[in-house]
Parts: structure tokens; C-alpha cells; sequence
């Protein structure tokens, strides 16, 4: 074992340790989600559904990775509806069944819930990770044309950056994946994080798992080496590293508790 390696071992061996969520936080759905197969996602943006009820709609999809064993057709998704005029599509994908072998577990694919979703635990204190800090702002500029997805900041503490990652692909039962494919976007905000920490402040990459079924994160590094190196030199430079696993049913979607980063 390289010296890079033992020294990026070593941070994640901490990082298992003593993060748990104190207490669920939900965001309910403002309305039941509606059932329906889907038929094929296209444009990334788009997904054609044919609803229990018959209805066939077309759906928002808000993400923009490869969405890696979640778009077979035929699937059953989970659909939100938005009655506002002002809407091109009223439809949002919002979750996929997805099944390993071990029954089914409900996937979310909504990259918008997450930021939402930690900030809410943030501003309930419910992350000990990250408990201090008396404010926090989002989506503040930082770096190289960046912009962090939250910002603590504390007058003794300092600055603490936290970039939220979205996690939806499992290969093999209990192993959560990131990423999903190719993210140059997420290489450079590694890089960008290790600069914060070399100045001096403190920067925490929190990956948030929507889906129930996950006991561990990896990295898929067959999926992007460069992504799994600029992790493993962001840890050797003081980068942390955090996973939190998500509780999702029909109604709402419930950070549930840490689970290991096995990198």
C-alpha cells in the first residue's frame, strides 16, 4: 500500500464513525405521487409514462447523469403533479423501482431534493458533522467559476464548505455507487474543495443516497478513475467525506442515518 493510500484509508476509517443522523427529517410530497411504467427517457430531460390509470404523460427528468440501470423500459416509476399554468410539463419523475434480487426498493432520481434535504437537517441541527455553525448560506461562488452548494460559516470555526452529491446507482445488493457516469463537473469540485482546505478552512463532500437498500457507499472508479483519484488526493489533503442513506416511500423521503464510505 502507497503512502497516498494509507493516508486516504485512514480518513475514511474516521469518517465511518460517529455521524449518524440524530433524528429522521422528511420532505413529504405535497401530493400523492402517481404510479405508472415507464416507457423510454429521452433527451435526458424527458420520460414518457403510461400511468395506472391509463393516462399516457410526458415527465420532467430532473437529471442529468446517465441514470445507469434505472431507465429500462417497463419500469414503474413514481410521478409528481404540478397543476401550475405557468408549467410546460405538470409531470415530475420523482422515483423508479429498482430490484437486485432482493426484493424491491423505491430509487430516487429527483437531483433537486437533496440540497434541500441537508439543509433542512443542517438548519435542525441533525447532521453532529456539521453542528456549530451558526449560519449558512447556499449556492455561494467560490474558487475557479464555482459555486458551493452550501456554506457554514462561523465567527470561531470559520468557513466550512459542503458540496452535496445525489447517489442512485446500486450494481450489487447493499452497495450504493458515485458516480453514475463521467463528472468532470465533480472532479473539479473536488479539486476546488482541496484549495479551500489548503487555505485554511474545513470542506465536507456529503453524498446523499436515495435509496433505502444501501448499507455502504463506494466509488464506481470503473465508471470514472478521475473522479476516484481527485477523492482520493481531496482525503489525503484534509477533504472530509460523508454518506447519508435516505428512507423513501410514496409520501416522503426521510434521511435516515450514515452509512460507511468504503472508497
Amino acid at each position: 500500500m502507497s503512502p497516498a493510500v494509507g493516508k486516504a484509508g485512514s480518513a475514511k476509517l474516521r469518517l465511518q464513525a460517529g455521524h449518524v443522523v440524530l433524528s429522521a427529517l422528511a420532505m413529504r410530497f405535497p401530493n400523492p405521487v402517481l404510479r405508472g411504467t415507464l416507457i423510454q427517457r429521452y433527451k435526458r430531460f424527458l420520460a414518457d409514462v403510461r400511468l395506472d390509470d391509463g393516462r399516457l404523460v410526458t415527465a420532467t427528468c430532473p437529471n442529468t447523469g446517465s441514470m445507469l440501470g434505472l431507465t429500462s423500459p417497463g419500469a414503474t416509476v413514481w410521478l409528481s403533479e404540478n397543476a401550475s399554468p405557468t408549467r410546460k410539463y405538470r409531470f415530475t419523475w420523482e422515483m423508479v423501482e429498482a430490484d437486485l434480487g432482493h426484493g424491491p426498493t423505491l430509487v430516487g432520481i429527483n437531483t433537486q431534493h437533496p440540497n434541500h434535504l441537508v439543509a433542512e437537517a443542517m438548519s435542525a441541527r441533525r447532521i453532529k458533522l456539521l453542528v456549530g455553525y451558526p449560519g449558512f448560506r447556499r449556492e455561494v461562488r467560490y474558487g475557479e467559476n464555482s459555486r458551493i452548494d452550501i456554506l457554514l460559516e462561523c465567527a470561531k470555526k470559520g468557513l466550512c464548505y459542503v458540496e452535496v452529491k445525489n447517489v442512485h446507482l446500486s450494481r450489487r445488493h447493499g452497495l450504493a455507487e458515485f458516480p453514475d457516469s463521467v463528472t468532470t463537473r465533480g472532479t473539479k469540485h473536488l479539486r476546488e474543495m482541496t484549495n479551500m482546505v489548503r487555505a485554511g478552512h474545513r470542506a465536507v463532500m456529503l453524498f446523499l443516497i436515495q435509496r433505502g437498500d444501501a448499507k455502504k457507499l463506494a466509488l464506481a472508479r470503473d465508471v470514472d478513475a478521475d473522479y476516484g483519484a481527485a477523492f482520493d488526493a481531496a482525503l489525503v489533503a484534509g477533504v472530509e467525506a460523508l454518506a447519508l442513506r435516505c428512507r423513501l416511500t410514496t409520501e416522503e423521503i426521510v434521511i435516515d442515518r450514515s452509512v460507511p464510505i468504503r472508497g
